[in-house]
């Protein structure tokens, strides 16, 4: 390895596998590069998939010192590969089944690649806590990003009192729907 890809900052970012997390996870991923990080971008292989089929064969090839992975998100083959997989369900499964496939993908970076220098940083979507567990398992510092709107935030930060407050579940929404 040379001297330069070991001195070379690495991130690894993982969004949430939905349009709404990838985007915003992305422009950062493109701002560090920028800036002189070699970046691994996790894609689940479902929308690695998509993306592939949408934009051509080459386009995940990336630039020198930005490259896509991609591994996956624990759900069933689906029929339909041009859909928006079910979020509540793919929360879940990310929680339930990413986290061994995302150890190994750190430890092959890790790994003695030539011209990729070790991981030093795994930068996680605030949704994908499974990642952050698992970069600080393995001695790896660990950033959460979180990718949704200040507004979005904000209703996060309150959702308990506005429960505890009565104002959600909103009248007239069903109670009895099982997401587990």
């Amino acid at each position: 390895m040379s001297s330069e890809a070991t001195q070379q900052p690495h991130a690894v970012l993982i969004p949430q596998p939905a349009q709404g997390h990838v985007t915003p996870m992305l422009h950062l991923a493109k701002a560090l590069h920028a800036r002189g990080f070699h970046v691994t971008f996790l894609n689940s292989e479902y929308n690695h998939r998509r993306l592939l089929r949408s934009r051509g064969p080459g386009s995940m090839d990336g630039a020198d010192g930005f490259r896509f992975e991609a591994v996956p998100d624990g759900l069933p083959p689906s029929d339909d590969d041009d859909v928006t997989q079910d979020i509540a369900a793919l929360c879940l499964s990310t929680t339930k089944h990413s986290a061994a496939p995302f150890r190994e993908l750190l430890a092959r970076l890790n790994s003695s690649t030539p011209g990729t220098p070790p991981v030093s940083c795994v930068i996680a979507d605030g949704v994908m806590s499974f990642a952050q567990r698992v970069a600080e398992d393995m001695g790896i510092p660990a950033l959460v990003f979180w990718t949704t709107s200040a507004c979005g935030f904000m209703g996060y930060l309150h959702f308990a009192e506005l429960v505890r407050r009565g104002y959600v579940p909103l009248k007239g929404m069903r109670r009895d729907r099982d997401h587990t």
